[in-house]
């Protein structure tokens, strides 16, 4: 089988994946259930890192895509409602209520990452990995990575999140905005007294917001709260564009107790002592970025492209970030299919997967500033 897009007639394509959170171990798992046998994950962190995330929504069209994986949604939900809760709180009271359905179902990163590295088959993950350039040499695309090893490939794919390498290669002119406001968050070991199984919305003014969800174990909590980019580093330790994720370690004593005070001001008593419970936190600064124009990179004879927060993150109100990724990367394997398996014309394919998926990331980069605008989140 040749094709004038490859770099070699006869072979496979090699396909390097950068990151190794939740879109760059699905994507490998699409191409390696697809008949692509020469994939290879890179991640950063090296495995000791502690590594984890929050609560995940997932769409339908997303959930499908793991069922066409095997993957069973009992390993990865393990609270089934659909149902979404909004309370207008009012002294600290509910005022209104107004129950939605969800046209999908929660999880969280840890149970989602946990379903899709335990299937990548030895050899394919590599931790410790952190690319520093991709260049062109004799015709293809190489990654050179921190520690000088480099390594060839025909197709670069970067999953790599929010504070993307790649979209820093590819795509520089497009840097990370603070929107103005933070998600704090923490996982409780308790529930309130109420009961828990259905997602809570909590909105007790313009400028909060406060979301409850049961997971194993206790529940989830995030609660959204106005900060400056100074007051961020004061109590993170970083700007908010730099330390785009405030893992435990860097949560001080001011950060607890600015949202153990919010709390205690804006939230039930029942919600606010799950706060005040609430051992281990971290949080995540809300931020924007101007809306991709492309998601395909020639590079050499070969290609570069990114998905997911890698190509556009977005405002997690919009409940697309994950659902991007997902749906994204399996366009794209679908793409390549094509190419593998009937000779398409591999630059076609990829420009027709970009033409495809763009617009959708586009339209929800736009649609997390009007959220955060309606709910009096942030700066406009």
């Amino acid at each position: 089988m040749t094709s004038t897009a490859r770099p070699v007639s006869g072979r496979q394509l090699r396909i390097a994946v950068v990151g190794g959170s939740i879109t760059g171990p699905l994507t490998a798992l699409l191409l390696l259930h697809a008949g692509f046998d020469e994939v290879t994950v890179f991640e950063a962190a090296p495995e000791s890192a502690p590594r984890g995330g929050g609560l995940i929504g997932l769409e339908h069209c997303a959930l499908d895509v793991l069922d066409r994986l095997g993957i069973a949604q009992h390993e990865f939900v393990a609270h089934d409602s659909e149902a979404v809760v909004q309370m207008t709180i009012r002294d600290r009271h509910p005022a209104e209520v107004i129950r939605r359905t969800y046209p999908g179902r929660n999880t969280t990163w840890s149970l989602l990452h946990h379903a899709l590295t335990r299937r990548l088959p030895a050899g394919v993950l590599h931790t410790g990995m952190k690319v520093t350039a991709l260049t062109g040499q004799a015709g293809q695309p190489v990654l050179r990575f921190s520690d000088g090893h480099t390594e060839p490939a025909d197709l670069v794919v970067f999953a790599d999140g929010r504070s993307s390498t790649g979209r820093r290669l590819l795509d520089p002119d497009r840097t990370l905005r603070y929107a103005g406001y933070v998600a704090h968050r923490g996982i409780a070991e308790v529930t309130p007294p109420s009961g828990l199984r259905d997602f809570l919305r909590l909105q007790p003014c313009p400028g909060v917001q406060f979301n409850l969800a049961p997971v194993p174990g206790g529940c989830d909590w995030t609660f959204y709260l106005g900060c400056t980019s100074a007051e961020y580093a004061q109590r993170f330790g970083a700007d908010p564009t730099r330390r785009v994720f405030a893992l435990p370690r860097h949560v001080s004593t001011a950060a607890r107790s600015h949202v153990d005070t919010h709390a205690d001001l804006l939230l039930p008593a029942e919600h606010a002592a799950i706060v005040h419970a609430t051992t281990t936190r971290m949080a995540v600064p809300v931020l924007d970025i101007t809306p991709p124009e492309r998601m395909v990179w020639p590079v050499g004879t070969g290609h570069a492209v990114l998905l997911g927060d890698a190509l556009a993150p977005v405002r997690p109100h919009t409940a697309r970030g994950a659902n991007n990724g997902i749906e994204q990367a399996a366009g794209l394997v679908a793409a390549l299919t094509q190419h593998r398996k009937y000779r398409a014309d591999l630059t076609a394919a990829l420009h027709g997967w970009q033409r495809r998926h763009l617009p959708a990331a586009v339209a929800a980069v736009h649609r997390g500033p009007e959220i955060g605008h309606r709910l009096g989140l942030g700066t406009r």
